[in-house]
């Protein structure tokens, strides 16, 4: 799944008129980026919600060939991150799943964070989040949010100044997560905060360089990176 419904508050103006997932950055859509290391990972089939200038997101997903795309609408009521997710539950069915921002993106890894995820995702655990040590990331301004053990066991920030590792977007998860939660707009961090402390969730750490696009000036100095990094056309740089 990609969660593609939100505001983008951020980002504003730039989102008055185009939804955060279509900005581009590397000279594609930042929802492009998380569909295209899904796709690259064998995945068919992907659930993209939509809330937010809807028939912009609708219309460039159908230009889309793999991984075929199938639209949760939340356009009557945003949910958030997890209510998003249950939503969505029907149409992603009963075996665990990937689900990822589209304000973040990874180049550069030694190893995708489908296959980190997947490698660690075992009978002991529920929820695996893809996380970045924070010395490698790139248009972020906060804290960290986890301290993780040699075993990928995560403890939150908490009233700690800085925590090593911030997550980097994307998680595999099994839908039975969710079982008995009401359909409202909720975050995913009390699902992860109850996994925590039942030993049921697992952080791995990819490297690279990870980028968190969440303002406009961000927009130029991600495609100023990636033009040094060799990983997109000089021509792409925006001025926004």
């Amino acid at each position: 799944m990609v969660l593609a419904a939100g505001l983008g508050t951020r980002m504003r103006p730039v989102t008055d008129t185009v939804p955060k997932p279509l900005i581009k950055v590397g000279g594609k859509a930042l929802m492009d980026w998380p569909l295209d290391e899904f796709a690259s990972a064998g995945v068919t089939r992907a659930v993209v919600n939509v809330h937010h200038l809807a028939d912009q997101v609708r219309a460039h997903v159908a230009a889309r060939t793999t991984p075929g795309i199938v639209i949760s609408d939340e356009t009557a009521q945003l949910l958030e991150t997890g209510g998003g997710i249950l939503k969505a539950l029907p149409l992603i069915g009963d075996a665990p799943f990937y689900a990822a921002n589209t304000d973040a993106f990874t180049v550069g890894s030694t190893k995708p964070g489908t296959a980190l995820m997947r490698e660690a995702f075992d009978d002991n655990v529920d929820v695996v989040l893809l996380l970045h040590p924070i010395a490698q990331t790139h248009g972020f301004d906060g804290a960290g949010d986890f301290f993780m053990d040699a075993q990928g066991r995560l403890t939150r920030r908490g009233s700690a100044t800085r925590a090593p590792y911030v997550y980097a977007g994307m998680q595999l998860l099994r839908p039975q997560v969710f079982a008995g939660l009401e359909l409202k707009p909720f975050s995913m961090n009390p699902v992860w905060d109850r996994l925590i402390a039942a030993g049921r969730l697992k952080g791995v750490a990819g490297d690279g360089a990870w980028f968190h696009v969440g303002t406009p000036e961000a927009i130029a100095a991600t495609d100023a990176a990636l033009v040094r990094m060799g990983r997109a056309p000089s021509g792409v740089i925006s001025a926004v």
